[in-house]
């Protein structure tokens, strides 16, 4: 019988990139799940039966772990010290570091890419920007960085298969690590039942869920939905909410983190879903097609590939607040013209049974050709 592990850069917090990582669980429910830190308090509940093994950073004081730019020295060499020589097939989750682990030659591995390290290839200038990174410490950063992308390419040559999350990612990989790879679309649960306990007191808003980091962009719709006077609530936690609090007028709200169910019920009570930042795939705005709810999206990225501009949403070209605003008016003068139940419809190509099937599939035939 075939011994599988599954690696995984961080259990830290809940997002698409754990979501992918409980569906690989669900498939392959022996296999360990090896990861650089693991915060039980907060993901117990969604690996309550894994087990899990952490690198030897887990060990580390806990201002250091909350703290992973503090940890770069380590990232690279944590994922090699995993002791990996018992199992026939690995399959690594990651965006950062997981898929440097080292393996047997006769073992295969699998590399899941949710996208190539950001902050070292296509958002390098940015992340400095958004660090304020002067020099000379800037020299030093891009020094590191330098390390890093060799590092990474190295790494990106010695696994067997990459499996991409979308044809964004997929056109990033062939063009940072020279690699071929295959596209399957992540797991999104649009079957959710609902929490119908929690009441909704805002009525004829609109919707934001997203991480409060600077790359998704939601100062902008703040900027934009402040101009426009229109109800806008903004559900997630990073570290830009405090920055985003003070930018909000009156007609934003800002909840934080919000349980699953509470997060669900606002998805199924909004008017539509704004999602202003470009990501690799982005599953929001699958969510929200779930609930049959149109969606505002910037024209890049991973979006362009799950809303359909004038039947499952609309987009905005430019990310400035003016050509948000304008899409959010062209949003609704739309709403009526929309059709819940194709929206719905389209939302089902990304459902988690999709996503577990083509990834069974995959496997299958890999198996098949190494046997």
């Amino acid at each position: 019988m075939m011994k599988i592990a599954l690696v995984h850069d961080y259990l830290t917090c809940f997002g698409g990139a754990e979501q992918v990582l409980k569906s690989f669980h669900r498939l392959f429910e022996e296999a360990p799940i090896y990861t650089l830190l693991y915060d039980k308090k907060k993901m117990a509940r969604n690996f309550a039966e894994a087990e899990i093994r952490t690198s030897f950073l887990q060990k580390f004081p806990k201002v250091l772990r909350t703290h992973k730019r503090w940890l770069l020295p380590f990232l690279t060499v944590a994922p090699e010290t995993f002791d990996l020589r018992d199992f026939d097939l690995v399959i690594s989750s990651s965006s950062a570091f997981a898929k440097g682990i080292i393996v047997r030659p006769q073992t295969i591995h699998i590399c899941y890419c949710h996208s190539p390290m950001r902050f070292v290839w296509d958002w390098h200038q940015n992340y400095l920007k958004e660090q304020k990174i002067k020099w000379p410490l800037h020299l030093g950063t891009s020094l590191a960085t330098n390390y890093l992308r060799v590092w990474d390419k190295a790494t990106a040559s010695r696994l067997d298969y990459f499996i991409a999350n979308s044809k964004t990612t997929r056109k990033k990989i062939k063009k940072y690590y020279q690699r071929d790879s295959t596209v399957i679309y992540p797991p999104v649960d649009v079957n959710k039942i609902q929490d119908t306990r929690y009441k909704i007191q805002d009525k004829d808003y609109f919707l934001i869920v997203s991480r409060l980091s600077p790359y998704k962009n939601i100062d902008l719709a703040i900027e934009a939905f402040n101009k426009l006077e229109l109800p806008l609530v903004v559900i997630g936690e990073g570290s830009q909410y405090r920055f985003l609090t003070k930018k909000a007028k009156k007609n934003v709200k800002l909840l934080g983190f919000q349980s699953e169910g509470v997060v669900h019920r606002y998805y199924q009570n909004c008017q539509a879903l704004i999602f202003p930042g470009e990501d690799d795939f982005g599953i929001t705005p699958v969510e929200a097609m779930g609930y049959g709810k149109p969606v505002l999206a910037l024209r890049k990225g991973g979006a362009t590939e799950t809303v359909i501009e004038g039947i499952t949403g609309e987009f905005f070209d430019d990310p400035h607040p003016a050509v948000l605003a304008d899409g959010v008016r062209r949003l609704r003068q739309n709403l009526k013209s929309y059709n819940p139940e194709i929206i719905r419809k389209h939302a089902q190509k990304f459902s988690r049974e999709r996503f577990e099937t083509e990834i069974k599939e995959f496997i299958d035939k890999i198996i098949q050709k190494h046997d």
